[in-house]
């Protein structure tokens, strides 16, 4: 998988990229991509993005030249980022902006922070005045500049007319034989153009990601910050460091989530919802004051106002779940639409059902919706008593507020009103135990 599609919070890394830059208003986007570049540009074919091919992977400021030709006739500020670097925020690009434009003369601005152990990044050089010369990767770095703990974020905003005119001129002449964009830093000073920097206290925020111990750091701080936003606007969150919500997932006001909830994707909960503990929700509506019991778990379902579900329970997807119905323990649903106020409490299956308002399912309750070959619609109409242990063979219709007794198989429609029955005669043998077990 490209690096830069693994997820964070749920969402691929590059996507918090994308949505940085559409806060910021940028007027073009140029992503540059090289390894699984197919995979990238599927993924976000939907975005006004322009795709450019970096076929060899040359170093940034090689994919920097790949990206030139799409910036031919652009006049202004270019910022360069990497897909690598999800936690970067709006402010800290728009403070790199202001140092950036306090002086005209200015034509490149970079983000750099303070490591304790530097090691692997480009160190930053800077002057007897304090301001910064250069950029020397660590490869290239004497021993002397090894021990400098200032180092290159990776995040630069540079004037279009230099960096048009100076990327070419970029050399090769480093360890790695790369074309190195810090280079760009060196090549500013000796023009007597002004480079400038915005030192960052959070390493975290503007570095990048490289393998899987820093891609769950990164996951865990996007975490974080996502309930940290849901609390600040009148959820409440037992326990933030056992909650797992992605990014994008809208709750309302006065909706409590238990620990080791997770909920992800297009998901909407509305006000004064409970989500207890263990509840898994995916892609999924739910309405206001309903409730989602201990370990249960909803995918790609609409659930209405005031229903209860679980605990234990299990909606497969494509379910539409009325206002004040009821699915209990150990009951799955799946394809389903079930009516206001019905409810189904304990161990059933409704498969490819349509379910009216007022429906009473008892327990062990089974939809057979398929034959082998092909799926086949329930239908249980308004009011309607399916008692417990009952095997509704689809196709098939129970009728308005028609009853099933328990135990029933049901292969023919059930007319309105109706009782069906499909048990064996009850026999009783008396004394038969003492006969049998007889010495």
């Amino acid at each position: 998988m490209p690096k830069v599609l693994h997820p964070v919070a749920g969402r691929p890394m590059l996507s918090y990229v994308m949505r940085l830059l559409e806060g910021l208003g940028a007027r073009r986007v140029i992503v540059v991509v090289g390894h699984g570049a197919e995979e990238v540009q599927r993924a976000f074919a939907s975005r006004r993005v322009t795709f450019v091919e970096q076929t060899e992977q040359r170093g940034t400021g090689h994919a920097v030249m790949c990206a030139a030709k799409a910036l031919k006739g652009f006049n202004g500020d270019v910022l360069i980022l990497s897909g690598d670097v999800p936690l970067l925020t709006a402010s800290t690009v728009k403070g790199l902006c202001r140092v950036y434009r306090k002086d005209r003369n200015t034509a490149l601005g970079l983000i750099t922070t303070i490591l304790d152990d530097p090691g692997g990044y480009g160190r930053v050089l800077r002057d007897e005045r304090g301001a910064v010369a250069a950029v020397v990767e660590d490869k290239d770095a004497t021993p002397e500049q090894r021990s400098i703990s200032e180092v290159n974020a990776g995040t630069y905003l540079v004037d279009s007319s230099f960096l048009l005119k100076n990327i070419r001129r970029l050399k090769k002449e480093n360890v790695q034989g790369e074309y190195y964009l810090p280079d760009l830093v060196g090549m500013a000073v000796r023009r007597g153009r002004g480079v400038t920097a915005l030192t960052h206290l959070d390493p975290a925020e503007v570095m990048g990601v490289n393998n899987r111990v820093e891609l769950a750091r990164a996951s865990r701080v996007m975490r974080l910050r996502v309930l940290e936003g849901l609390m600040l606007s009148g959820v409440t969150v037992i326990d933030p460091d056992t909650t797992y919500i992605t990014y994008g997932v809208k709750v309302g006001p006065d909706t409590t989530i238990h620990p080791s909830a997770h909920i992800s994707g297009d998901t909407a909960i509305g006000t004064d919802c409970v989500i207890e503990q263990g509840a898994v929700i995916r892609d999924s509506a739910i309405g206001a004051r309903s409730v989602i019991k201990s370990y249960s778990v909803i995918e790609e379902s609409a659930i209405g106002r005031d229903v209860a579900i679980g605990p234990f329970a299990r909606l497969r997807p494509r379910n539409r779940i009325a206002d004040g119905a009821r699915i209990g323990n150990f009951v799955e649903v799946k394809k389903t639409t079930m009516g206001r106020s019905s409810k189904a409490n304990h161990l059933t299956y409704l498969g490819d059902s349509v379910i009216g308002s007022g429906v009473n399912i008892g327990a062990g309750t089974i939809t057979c919706n398929y034959d082998g070959a092909r799926k086949h619609t329930t239908r249980i109409d308004d009011g309607a008593f399916i008692g417990s242990d009952s095997q509704l063979i689809a196709p098939v219709r129970v009728g308005r507020k028609a009853y099933v007794g328990s135990g029933t198989t049901v292969t023919k429609d059930v007319p309105p009103g109706a009782l069906v029955l499909s048990r064996a005669e009850e026999k009783v043998v008396k004394g038969w135990v003492k006969k049998r077990f007889k010495k």
